[in-house]
């Protein structure tokens, strides 16, 4: 009989506690530094001492405390209308502006805010049997995603593949009379470049449809830049034709994940937001966001954040991170063979590079091993293969280790040289159908990829990348949806 005392995460006995904590550290270590700026995605890093402990702790009090019902905890519905205030009054809301009844969620990061702010604009034109929406191609995934799980058509508008950003007019061509949605960005996630959100609100409210500005990304770190001087264009509630912005305050408000707060103009534009059912015998279920039970651990961290680093604070860390931002840039004009995609006005820094020998998935590898975690992203129709570096405060004193590192990484990767593909694999990529993907081909493929046989992911992803970049859109997602699905298996 196989002995299950120490197997998987619910063994026969009791583990003590101290015990249970150095597994978890063990496991972490195998992670990707969350601290000491040299992770360029997934995480926030403020640099700021005793800020994690703070958040931790006002996590823990309000763990145990369940959002389902703000009339049994009103501790959390004070700290989540607490948050939406701060956020509206950022982004141009509140008493004296333009837009004075402006009222929010707090969601569990930007995700569940756009699948809502889809929804609510769905849900008020109930007389659609085929509702749409417009989106620039550079507008985050997410909106895919609500269109897939809302059963909405998302209506894509092409990029300049110099300013990186949608026409205008284009946008107002691609708007029908079954749109109830116009989206664009502050900025894109990709490139870091803010759309033409005054001319994208315009056409949307000549047309009767809402216009949903994305700021999750940039939201918490523009008003600060543009206090400090930064050129950062209209692109929130003063903007006529805004009707609902998405903020992430996991993001550039350095709050823990995942906290992100959707905001209206007004009650009328959020009130399809809601979800609320009542014909069973338990209690009416009233819900304004996709959670029913939800710890406010997340809540009050984020509270306990802003009420900390408060506007001086955040006025601080917005100046590192835009003196970080050109510093890194200075690196990529001054390393020969790379070239910035857009010049850098926001927070993203991000690179591509126009020689043959040079190879930007090699490229990483070698940053990698430096210590240096970028993001590589493919190519995208008239745009080339890039890396994606964001940028936090944490990352300014690190900013002079950078150049001499990418100047090593750039020289390492032309001498290994661009990767190459056997033919038979490339002429499968291009010629493969999502249909025809079995799990016996990809179980293959990964095998070839070293991705197989519970090795996780390997420390060099360059061969994997370039596969994924041959590969046309649809067959990269299920490539991607398989491996995943390979990688995410019980421990038995």
């Amino acid at each position: 009989m196989t002995d299950t005392a120490d197997v998987g995460a619910l063994p026969a006995r009791g583990t003590p506690a101290s015990d249970v904590l150095d597994e978890i550290r063990a496991l972490r270590a195998t992670d990707r530094p969350t601290h000491g700026g040299r992770l360029f995605a997934y995480v926030y890093d403020p640099g700021v001492a005793g800020l994690d402990e703070l958040a931790q702790a006002a996590y823990a009090e309000s763990a145990h405390v369940n959002g389902l019902d703000p009339t049994a905890f009103p501790s959390l519905l004070a700290m989540e209308n607490a948050l939406v205030g701060a956020a509206a009054r950022l982004l141009g809301g509140g008493p004296g502006t333009s837009a004075p009844d402006v009222v929010g969620s707090v969601t569990s990061g930007g995700t569940e805010s756009l699948l809502l702010a889809v929804k609510a604009a769905r849900d008020a034109r109930p007389d659609l049997t085929e509702p749409r929406i417009v989106a620039p191609a550079s507008a985050h995934a997410a909106f895919a995603k609500a269109a897939h799980y809302l059963r909405v058509t998302l209506d894509t508008v092409p990029v300049d593949p110099v300013t990186l950003r949608p026409d205008v007019a284009a946008v107002a061509a691609a708007i029908r009379p079954e749109t109830v949605l116009v989206v664009a960005s502050a900025p894109s996630y990709a490139h870091g470049v803010v759309d033409p959100v005054t001319g994208i609100a315009a056409v949307a409210q000549a047309a009767g449809v809402r216009c949903h500005v994305d700021a999750c990304f940039g939201g918490w770190a523009l008003p600060w830049l543009r206090r400090l001087g930064a050129p950062v264009p209209p692109f929130d509630f003063a903007v006529p034709g805004v009707t609902s912005i998405s903020v992430d305050l996991h993001k550039y408000a350095y709050a823990p994940k995942g906290v992100s707060v959707l905001l209206h103009r007004d009650p009328a534009l959020r009130a399809p937001q809601f979800f609320a059912y009542a014909d069973w015998p338990g209690y009416t279920m009233v819900n304004p966001v996709i959670a029913s039970t939800r710890s406010g651990g997340p809540i009050a961290a984020a509270y306990a954040t802003l009420r900390h680093l408060g506007e001086d604070g955040y006025l601080r860390l917005a100046a590192a991170t835009r003196d970080a931002v050109a510093g890194l840039a200075g690196a990529v004009r001054a390393t020969g063979g790379l070239r910035l995609m857009a010049e850098p006005d926001t927070t993203v820094v991000c690179f591509t590079s126009d020689d043959p020998g040079l190879d930007l998935f090699v490229l990483v590898d070698e940053l990698t091993a430096r210590g240096w975690h970028t993001q590589p992203q493919l190519t995208y129709a008239d745009l080339p293969a890039s890396v994606h570096l964001t940028v936090t405060a944490a990352v300014a004193p690190r900013v002079a280790e950078f150049g001499p590192a990418l100047a090593e990484a750039v020289a390492a990767a032309r001498a290994a040289g661009p990767v190459v593909l056997p033919p038979e694999l490339l002429a499968l990529a291009g010629s493969l159908t999502p249909e025809a993907l079995t799990p016996e081909l990809v179980a293959g493929l990964a095998d070839g990829l070293g991705l197989a046989g519970g090795a996780g992911v390997p420390d060099r992803m360059a061969v994997v990348n370039t596969l994924l970049d041959s590969a046309p859109a649809r067959l990269r997602e299920r490539l991607l949806a398989e491996f995943v699905g390979m990688l995410q298996r019980p421990a038995w």
